[in-house]
């Protein structure tokens, strides 16, 4: 029996008090402790532990079980691990909202490995369909088709087939990178395409050896293709949004980076934010042309609005287009294409103005390139912009995607202090073609350098581009630690991260990436309560195991918004 004058032990006077209905001795109860785990806290500084406490949507404490009970009060809600792995929510670096939501709206045809199976789909599509209405599809990819069709114009066919079934249906299949569409006859005659049509400036109408139009749009191209949209269904944009968020929420992802969004879009964010409908935190670029910017910049600046559910400060623009369509500005022409090297889809000197418009309204520039050239042309523009500015000294502008890079300007990110905003799921993803577009010299020293980026003192950060890609930050982890195919292949292994350099690209790099390190992306007392739970430890287990894990919880600002049925 324990005598009187021996002390009880601290986790015992805790559970005494909360027994009793008082406070924890420290005066700080949490609202939520999660417990009996393994707590990743993803900053060097911080111990990992095996449990956490969360007090007014931040991150209070991590410790042991017993250290955590210190913080336990009569209303403090406890969630039991049983061993799973808690970590800093997922933050999508690259990846577009409303495009992810719009994407369930449609054919989904990421999937199809043959013309013949989208053909199919079309068919079926428009047997449910009234007669004149839009049939909207994306996702194909003809590198991932099975063979080849008879009769393809650069491995894509015409647009026969697809016409004979919907010869009343206009149908507009967007390529798996965006950056291409396929129309069928009848979206051609709505959008007044035919033999004499020229090319926009930055694109392309692919046509047959007689100049008929393929059906085939590329880059820029694909904008003449908007006089169709009028025979689309109207579509409520909060439903798209409303999808977004439930996706997101059950993929582990607690806030998300929009690469382009116009202001009317910003416009919705912000009322479905004022309404409490959208949980993850959104951290938006404004898209559009240089004399839209010119008038929203002023007044779409804003920074954790909503309780840090929605900034507004960086700008997306383009340069080039996508490598599977042979749109990405390249050096050198075209392996497989001897006649191209790819588009420059915006000019230089508009872009150069943006960069002006960004330095002046204190907002990020974010510019897509994929191509070394385009690659160069960025980096260029960043550092003129620079030198004109020799009173700033942390940017953090990005090149987003930063796929295919020159040996010579891969040190010049670190330079210049440009954040390499990179996607690991579309190294796996393009694996199979990029050493037919590029030839095998310029894969192995410049596609998807991650390695040689980060051993050079840059920051790269990731992300899945979605709808592009799955937004599931599960398989864009194994991607980035495995870079491993479908057929089992491993694509230049010597630029895999390690799991932690993984896992910090996804949380701390990301946030780093969109001046929010101080905020959120490690689990450090102080920062947002933002916090993913996992039903295996992605940190140990044997990598063939990574693509099975699934999220538990999803807990954004101390909330638990996701909890696996």
């Amino acid at each position: 029996m324990r005598s009187r004058s021996t002390p009880l032990s601290l986790p015992l006077l805790v559970l005494l008090a909360a027994c009793a209905g008082g406070e924890p001795p420290s005066g700080e109860a949490a609202d939520l402790i999660l417990t009996n785990g393994r707590v990743v806290t993803a900053d060097d500084a911080v111990p990992d532990g095996e449990a956490l406490a969360i007090r007014d949507g931040r991150i209070l404490a991590v410790g042991t079980a017993e250290e955590m009970a210190v913080h336990r009060g009569p209303e403090t809600e406890t969630l039991d691990l049983e061993g799973r792995l808690a970590i800093p929510g997922f933050i999508e670096g690259h990846a577009h909202f409303m495009g992810i939501g719009d994407a369930q709206l449609q054919l989904n045809l990421m999937d199809t490995e043959s013309w013949e199976e989208i053909v199919q789909r079309v068919e079926a599509a428009v047997a449910d369909s009234r007669p004149g209405e839009l049939i909207r599809g994306r996702g194909w990819h003809q590198e991932k088709w099975t063979h080849t069709p008879a009769g393809s114009v650069e491995g894509i066919p015409t647009h026969a087939s697809l016409s004979a079934v919907s010869p009343d249906n206009p149908v507009v299949l967007v390529h798996a990178s965006g950056h291409a569409a396929f129309a069928n006859a009848k979206a051609l005659e709505l959008a007044g395409i035919d033999a004499s049509t020229a090319d926009p400036a930055g694109g392309e109408i692919v046509k047959d050896a007689g100049g008929q139009p393929t059906g085939y749009l590329k880059e820029t191209a694909e904008e003449l293709l908007a006089p169709v949209a009028a025979a689309a269904t109207p579509v409520d944009p909060r439903r798209p949004a409303e999808l977004a968020n439930q996706e997101l929420i059950a993929k582990g992802i607690t806030s998300f980076q929009d690469a382009g969004a116009p202001t009317a879009v910003v416009d919705l964010y912000k009322e479905m934010v004022d309404a409490g409908d959208i949980d993850v935190r959104l951290w938006v670029m404004l898209g559009g042309s240089n004399a839209d910017l010119a008038e929203a910049l002023p007044r779409y600046r804003m920074v954790g609005y909503g309780d840090n559910h929605l900034t507004v400060r960086a700008i997306k623009r383009y340069i080039d287009g996508a490598l599977g369509s042979h749109g990405a500005w390249l050096l050198a022409p075209y392996t497989d294409l001897p006649t191209s090297s790819g588009l420059n889809t915006v000019p230089i000197s508009e872009l150069e103005e943006t960069a002006r418009l960004a330095a002046e309204n204190d907002y990020q520039l974010c510019i897509h390139a994929i191509g070394d050239r385009g690659n160069r042309e960025v980096l260029d523009i960043f550092a003129a912009t620079f030198a004109d500015h020799p009173e700033k000294d942390d940017w953090r502008w990005r090149v987003e995607h930063a796929q295919h890079l020159d040996l010579a300007d891969i040190p010049r990110f670190a330079e210049l202090g440009v954040i390499a905003s990179m996607q690991g799921i579309h190294a796996t993803s393009d694996a199979p073609f990029v050493p037919i577009r590029l030839g095998d010299q310029r894969a192995h020293d410049g596609a998807y350098v991650w390695q040689s980026l980060m051993q050079s003192g840059a920051v790269v950060m990731n992300g899945t581009d979605a709808p592009v890609e799955d937004v599931d930050p599960i398989a864009n982890y194994y991607a980035t630690v495995s870079r491993r195919t479908r057929d089992g292949s491993v694509f230049y292994p010597d630029q895999r991260m390690s799991r932690m350099e993984a896992l910090k690209s996804y949380t701390i790099q990301p946030a780093y990436g969109a001046f929010e390190e101080d905020l959120k992306g490690t689990l450090t007392p102080g920062k947002l309560a933002d916090v993913v739970v996992l039903s295996q430890d992605i940190l140990e287990i044997a990598e063939e195991e990574i693509p099975s894990t699934e999220v538990v919880y999803t807990i954004i600002g101390g909330r638990v918004v996701y909890r696996r049925p």
